[in-house]
């Protein structure tokens, strides 16, 4: 049961070949069993097969919908009321969120079952889920390499078969670079279409919720309850949402692909982009038209992000300070020994670096140096982004420089960390919704192709995405030893 799609096993939970409660005890019995990945925080056993069993009565009334019964897992940077969220941190390993963010309360109403809270990196800063307080995820196809960050615990438990589908979140990459890693379908919506509210902020102008699964047609399904205009988020934007499930099928006749060529340059594993070539071959197959792009200001795209992210961060956790929920140092000799002490032992090294670059970068004499000017950059990176899509339909590249590193490889180097996004942060710049599929392998690991859509055109990425899994199988891969 575990190995189906969400599209199967709601079938199934439909003819009456399984029920909620086998599925959920099926999903339950491999996280034990593949406890080692270390891809949950905390997992609601007892809570999950209550919602199972309500989500029997539901199908047996015939008032389901596609996730009813369906067992996933939330990222635990969402806030799950009466339920530990930690965000991968110390500070709030002792926080139980009095509200449900409003991306859980949308899936409680579908009658998803969830089977815990997914480990990450801290506060979802990281690409390799080594910062997490809770220690780092295992890639579940090279148990020595990581699974990437910050959604890596979401990422391992859906290629481990550890949960038929999770929720992730992305600043820079966090849901693209992982499922790339790990080898699964994971995308970023366009900037405001997924609710905010409730999902614990990094940098504020950038974190966007967005499914990870096996494949495009699972992550329509999951978009489809994911996304839409919340009262409660001032960023939420109020638009339709259109079916994304209606256009899976559509042909890619005539499809306009464009291939950043700063994308293709050095740094690009030669193995990862001669698995791209082939993964573009499929789409000329398909009907698709290739031409090179350029966009000429992605080159300041790192820099830029490690100036505007870490300022939103330093604004974004002033508010843990040991007074009124989270960590609390003990004893404090005063006030400020208080503040100094709770934070210093409650944050772990990399939220700390990132907390003083952006204290930094905001601080008189260093705010127009800096801060402005990277937000100047960033409409750059934008107006890049709208030129060449207005030239072409969708942009393809790499999500990641190389597969998955080993663990430990690069934590003590933060440049060479940071590198690892290079692909991914621009998109995020500018807002606009990117995805990573399953395209090969290469020495043995997964590689993921990015597709990058123009503003609020998620249901074109999904059928493309779509079309390339009815002609390829690389999204169907189980790593050895979970199938």
């Amino acid at each position: 049961m575990y190995n189906k799609t969400i599209a199967e096993l709601a079938r199934g939970l439909r003819s009456g070949e399984f029920s909620s409660v086998d599925l959920t005890l099926a999903f339950l019995d491999r996280i034990k069993q593949h406890h080692s990945l270390n891809a949950y925080i905390t997992v609601t056993e007892e809570q999950a097969l209550q919602s199972a069993k309500a989500a029997d009565l539901r199908l047996a009334t015939g008032n389901a919908e596609l996730l009813t019964g369906i067992p996933m897992a939330q990222k635990d940077i969402f806030c799950t009321e009466g339920i530990k969220t930690s965000c991968g941190s110390k500070m709030l390993d002792n926080f139980i969120a009095p509200y449900n963010a409003t991306v859980v309360d949308k899936f409680n109403s579908a009658g998803a079952v969830m089977l815990g809270k997914l480990n990450m990196d801290e506060f979802a800063m990281g690409s390799s889920n080594e910062t997490s307080y809770y220690g780092a995820v295992k890639n579940p196809w090279d148990t020595h390499t990581v699974p990437g960050g910050s959604s890596g615990g979401s990422a391992a438990a859906v290629a481990a078969r550890l949960a038929a589908c999770a929720t992730g979140t992305d600043t820079g990459g966090s849901i693209r670079q992982p499922a790339a890693l790990c080898g699964i379908t994971g995308l970023k919506p366009t900037y405001g279409r997924v609710s905010r509210y409730g999902m614990i902020a990094y940098a504020s102008s950038l974190d966007q919720g967005g499914p990870m699964t096996r494949n495009a047609e699972d992550a329509a399904i999951m978009l489809q309850t994911m996304a839409g205009f919340d009262d409660k988020d001032s960023t939420s934007v109020d638009l339709p949402v259109p079916d994304y499930r209606a256009g899976l099928s559509n042909s890619l006749e005539g499809l306009k692909i464009g291939l950043p060529k700063e994308f293709f340059g050095e740094g690009l594993n030669s193995d990862v982009a001669a698995t791209l070539e082939a993964a573009i071959n499929e789409y000329r197959k398909l009907g698709a038209t290739v031409t090179e792009v350029s966009m000429p200001s992605l080159k300041l795209a790192i820099p830029a992000y490690y100036v505007i992210a870490p300022a939103e961060c330093s604004a974004n956790l002033s508010r843990f300070d040991g007074v009124r929920f989270g960590y609390r140092c003990e004893n404090p000799a005063d006030l400020a020994d208080l503040y100094t002490r709770s934070r210093g032992e409650g944050f772990g090294k990399e939220v700390k670096r990132r907390i003083l670059m952006g204290t930094y970068a905001l601080s008189a004499g260093y705010y127009d140096a800096y801060y402005i000017k990277a937000q100047k950059i960033r409409r750059l990176i934008s107006e890049d982004f709208k030129r060449a899509l207005s030239e072409v339909d969708v942009m393809m590249g790499p999500v990641t420089p190389s597969t998955a590193f080993g663990i430990g490889e690069k934590i003590d180097n933060p440049i060479e960390m940071y590198l690892s996004d290079i692909y991914t942060i621009a998109i995020n710049l500018a807002g606009v919704p990117a995805m990573s599929v399953p395209a090969g392998f290469a020495q043995g690991l997964p590689v993921g192709l990015q597709i990058i859509g123009n503003y609020f055109a998620e249901d074109r990425l999904l059928n493309i995405a779509h079309q390339y899994q009815q002609v390829t199988d690389w999204h169907t891969q189980t790593p050895k030893g979970f199938e």
